[in-house]
């Protein structure tokens, strides 16, 4: 096991560069607390400075547990844009590129902490987000440095954009030009063809055998061509529930409720929904009779402070009481998931809420709306048949209705639907399998010792 005194010549020292997105942060400050603890390796966290303060807010670990991570945060320019989703057809294309923009502004002080970390260490080893390739393209010049590539989408996402599940699956697959814009795919591009794409060891994937084994093995085969290695260490979020007083509110309510009862809505970090289409989802959830907990957020936002927060129906709220909750701040969604209580999950199929849901085995409504959304959905709908569609991506620039929603929402939560019955059962599968995975011996532990094991040999 590799020592913590990074002044010893002999330490490997680990640095970490995720993109400048919420998932993204998250899923590599997980990564950074297995590191640190569970290895006792030093992890660098580096990032701008309102993303620091933002991941730790947000973090489902204690502070107390991140004390090991030295967290670099940096004064970079701030686009001034209204929200900082990449994907927004709201947004004009500058808008659009403003957190790659923002980004950028990370070479310069990322390549003098490189350099500097380097000096004072046998085997230094970053692990860069792959949009973050530009930022980091300077490890290349050091001698005792290697890199990985993380990877915070699915597998199957990857290969299917690549075209490789061709004779795997028998599906349509959404075109990735109706998915990102396209000022997006040619930095993402420009991004493949620096000089660290070559330079890489291997990457790194948060996913397991137990969602994903057979895209996992497809992509090992593909990538071992190269002399590269894969691992999939996920899933990342906590897997483990521990009790604690925050969110007190919310976790009395569930207890109050019938097992599987509930359905947790939320669409992420990003989304932000029109009214007219709030006042669906409001008239669906009120004609399905369920019960549910809705987070309804605006998208995170880079400077654009004053904007009101969404608004549901007059009077919908208190015709609600005792059947559901509004939410309007950020909420433990892990937890939430693994409650007794809740029985679906209404997600826009992130692949971070995609991995939450799934392994606490909870089935999913899918509702996509933008970048690799469209192909997690299907792998939930088509290949795993752990959920159902509340629309589908051919129907994307349409209102998605009321009775869409309440036909969805009876589909995966209605006692009497046979076909639900068979999707729950099939997650409740599942979550076991990948709790099963991240315990002792199993197939996350493997991989994680694999990889540990490959970085201080």
């Amino acid at each position: 096991m590799a020592t913590s005194n990074e002044n010893n010549p002999l330490s490997v020292v680990v640095v970490l560069v995720p993109f400048l997105a919420q998932s993204h942060l998250n899923q590599l400050l997980q990564f950074a607390h297995v590191v640190s603890s569970s290895y006792d390796i030093p992890v660098h966290y580096i990032s701008s400075k309102p993303q620091i303060s933002q991941v730790k807010s947000r973090a489902s670990n204690p502070l107390n547990q991140l004390t090991k991570i030295h967290f670099h945060g940096y004064e970079i320019p701030l686009p001034h844009a209204q929200t900082t989703d990449l994907f927004s057809k709201t947004n004009n294309a500058e808008e659009e590129i403003c957190r790659v923009k923002a980004s950028k502004h990370l070479r310069e002080p990322v390549e003098v902490l490189i350099k500097s970390l380097s000096q004072n260490s046998k085997r230094l080893v970053v692990v860069y987000d792959v949009l973050m390739s530009w930022v980091v393209q300077d490890v290349v010049s050091l001698q005792n440095a290697e890199c990985y590539s993380f990877h915070c989408v699915s597998v199957f996402f990857g290969l299917a954009v690549t075209q490789k599940l061709d004779h795997m699956i028998h599906i349509p697959i959404p075109t990735v030009e109706s998915c990102f814009p396209a000022l997006f795919l040619d930095f993402f591009s420009s991004q493949l063809k620096l000089p660290i794409s070559d330079f890489k060891s291997g990457s790194l994937h948060n996913t397991c055998r137990a969602i994903e084994g057979s895209s996992i093995e497809i992509l090992r085969n593909e990538e071992r061509k190269l002399n590269r290695k894969v691992w999939a260490i996920g899933p990342l979020h906590k897997m483990i529930i521990t009790d604690c007083n925050e969110d007190k509110r919310l976790m009395e309510w569930l207890d109050e409720q019938e097992v599987n009862s509930v359905l947790y809505i939320s669409f992420g970090s990003l989304i932000s929904l029109s009214d007219e289409q709030i006042r669906e989802i409001a008239i669906g959830l009120e004609e399905s009779g369920v019960k549910f907990i809705w987070v309804l957020r605006e998208g995170d936002k880079l400077v654009d402070l004053g904007k009101r927060l969404s608004q549901v129906p007059d009077g919908f709220e208190e015709r609600m009481k005792g059947m559901g909750m509004v939410v309007r701040e950020w909420v433990p969604q892990v937890k939430i998931l693994g409650h007794s209580s809740t029985g679906g999950f209404m997600s826009h199929c992130g692949w971070n809420s995609c991995m939450e849901s799934i392994g606490m085995g909870v089935p999913l409504l899918t509702w996509p709306m933008q970048s690799d959304q469209p192909f997690n959905g299907l792998l939930i709908t088509r290949v795993l048949k752990v959920g159902v569609a509340v629309m589908e991506w051919e129907e994307r620039d349409e209102l998605v209705t009321s009775s869409m929603i309440s036909r969805g929402v009876r589909r995966i939560m209605g006692s009497d639907s046979e076909e639900g019955d068979e999707i729950r059962k099939r997650a409740v599968e599942m979550g076991v399998a990948v709790k099963r995975s991240v315990a002792e011996g199993g197939d996350c532990r493997s991989e994680w010792d694999s990889f540990i094991a490959h970085i201080t040999r």
